[in-house]
């Protein structure tokens, strides 16, 4: 995700340590691997197939099984069970074969959906080849996230935000004890590498952090602009539309609290506009439902919705949220979907 995920943003800005874990599928899961020989291995590295299986993992994978293999990522930490980290597979005992089919099938009660739908056989036997090859057999050193080859040319400008991404400096620390350059750090900070670096710390434990999922990505970004408004420094305006609450009048306590629980919850993959057409839509296949979409809508039910938020969509990458939700809750949901972005009927 051109290592930006999600941009923590809101009155305070903090980590996730403290969310409870996901249960299902969310975001862009992969899981793979392979028995070869090492020439066989060399032969793959070197031909267009591993080349085809590096770009799919990159494109698709890397965002919870990491650039390393080793699902030492921000997602990682969130799911339950956590992405599988390859470089600790043995390859004799994690077949070729199983492999192909966990991408083919996913894995039920993780974050591993199918790809049957998105890849074709060809390139999920490319990309479990990559990974067995790069992870399993050869284990090498990561190709590094910050590279050129990853969208940070010049991740030096970065360097004042550094303290705070490894916690050297509390979250916050008062602005009158900061530095020029520490105080653009934090700036650089919260908006540039929160996304992946959310494990910072505030230096008072009993501080509350309110976060708010923004997903579009944020490359571009300079410490000399670090005061004008987002879009005009990422050039990300066309998702980060998608990204705002709408402003509703007349909501009562249900639709209210239902408002809460979508954007911290739901608006990740269906936008804080319900759209759907966020930076993360465009990456999940099939695409997060529009549900302002009058087509889809009017055949939705009440009951039906909520047993899809329930349940989950095998299939696809919507979650059961029965572990992490209450009725009550999905009830809530359900009520601010049909008060703000499209009516609901009864049954």
């Amino acid at each position: 995700m051109l290592d930006s995920g999600v941009v923590m943003m809101g009155t305070r800005y903090g980590s996730l340590a403290s969310h409870k874990p996901l249960t299902a599928g969310l975001l862009l899961s992969c899981l793979w691997t392979w028995p070869v020989t090492a020439d066989k291995a060399l032969d793959v590295q070197n031909n267009q197939a591993g080349s085809l299986g590096r770009d799919i993992y990159n494109f698709r994978c890397y965002f919870c099984h990491g650039y390393s293999g080793d699902a030492k990522t921000l997602a990682a930490t969130m799911l339950s069970p956590p992405p599988r980290n390859f470089t600790a597979a043995p390859a004799d005992r994690l077949t070729r074969t199983e492999m192909v089919a966990a991408v083919t099938n996913g894995k039920p009660g993780t974050a591993m959906k199918p790809f049957d739908k998105t890849l074709s056989a060809q390139q999920i036997e490319a990309v479990v080849d990559y990974i067995r090859i790069r992870f399993m057999l050869d284990v090498q050193a990561g190709p590094g996230y910050h590279t050129l080859e990853n969208g940070w040319p010049e991740h030096a400008l970065y360097r004042d935000a550094f303290p705070f991404a490894t916690g050297e400096i509390p979250l916050d620390k008062e602005p009158e004890d900061l530095t020029e350059a520490q105080k653009n750090g934090l700036r650089l900070y919260l908006k540039s590498c929160v996304s992946c670096h959310d494990r910072s710390t505030p230096g008072d434990a009993a501080v509350e952090w309110t976060p708010i999922a923004l997903s579009y990505p944020r490359p571009g970004f300079r410490p000399g602009d670090s005061l004008l408004p987002p879009d005009a420094v990422t050039g990300a305006s066309r998702f980060a539309r998608h990204d705002v609450s709408p402003a509703i009048a007349g909501l009562n306590a249900e639709e209210r609290e239902g408002q809460v629980l979508f954007q911290d919850n739901c608006a990740f993959c269906h936008a804080a506009d319900g759209t759907g057409r966020n930076w993360i839509g465009t990456f999940l296949q099939p695409p997060p439902r529009d549900l302002t979409d009058g087509t889809f809508m009017r055949s939705m039910t009440r009951t039906r919705f909520k047993q899809r938020i329930r349940d989950g969509l095998p299939g696809t990458s919507m979650p059961a949220w029965k572990s992490v939700l209450s009725g009550e809750q999905i009830d809530a949901i359900t009520a601010f979907v049909h008060h703000t972005f499209h009516p609901l009927s009864a049954e």
